[in-house]
């Protein structure tokens, strides 16, 4: 996605400073969320539901079926340093169906990063969330049973957009040596600017899921 919703940063922000101050998590007690939205954007949310959480797992397996599919016969490469790239909102968790401190996996995108791992692939992450929350980030993607080979995050002084933000970072996975023969995301700036052989949509309702 090209960012964390304003939901989910509110929690992990939440997160990360109940483990600064050195209370626990799980002793603390309960973060009330608060709004951030504009009463007027809550109204529009409102008035555009999303599909239910069934759907979006079917819409979303129909690409992973095609992603698995492709991988099954690109992998193993003994020929090349193979990674896949995997958005991580709305793409490797649930952000907006199941958020919270420690976001669940989102099932049939964790079993095609296993898929690609298993075959010899880096497992890479590129997102448009803040560094600020990078330890938080590689502790849910620990705790949901993700590989992770790389993680690149949005500086605290880069202000480009997430397009230009994830095409650099997959520039510099391929300077590392990595050939990128998918990227795995749910917006069209995940995906759109080059270096990868193939790129796989998730859905994003118009735009809901951004």
């Amino acid at each position: 996605m090209s960012g964390i919703s304003v939901r989910g940063l509110a929690g992990l922000v939440a997160g990360t400073a109940l483990a600064v101050s050195g209370v626990s998590s799980a002793s603390a007690a309960p973060v009330t969320a608060v709004s951030l939205r504009p009463a007027a954007v809550q109204v529009a949310a409102t008035a555009a539901a999303l599909p239910s959480y069934s759907t979006w797992i079917a819409d979303v397996t129909a690409v992973t079926d095609q992603a698995s599919a492709y991988l099954s016969t690109r992998l193993p490469d003994k020929n090349i340093k193979a990674a896949i790239v995997l958005d991580i909102d709305n793409t490797s968790l649930e952000s907006e169906y199941k958020g919270g401190l420690i976001t669940p996996a989102t099932a049939p995108v964790l079993a095609l990063a296993n898929q690609a791992h298993a075959a010899g692939a880096a497992v890479i992450f590129v997102t448009a969330r803040p560094e600020i929350i990078q330890a938080l980030t590689k502790e849910n993607l620990k705790q949901v049973g993700y590989p992770n080979d790389g993680l690149y995050m949005r500086g605290t002084f880069d202000f480009s957009s997430d397009q230009t933000l994830k095409t650099n970072a997959r520039i510099k996975i391929e300077q590392a040596g990595y050939t990128i023969v998918a990227n795995i995301g749910n917006n069209t700036t995940d995906l759109a600017g080059g270096h990868a052989e193939r790129t796989f949509k998730l859905p994003d309702y118009d735009g809901q899921l951004s």
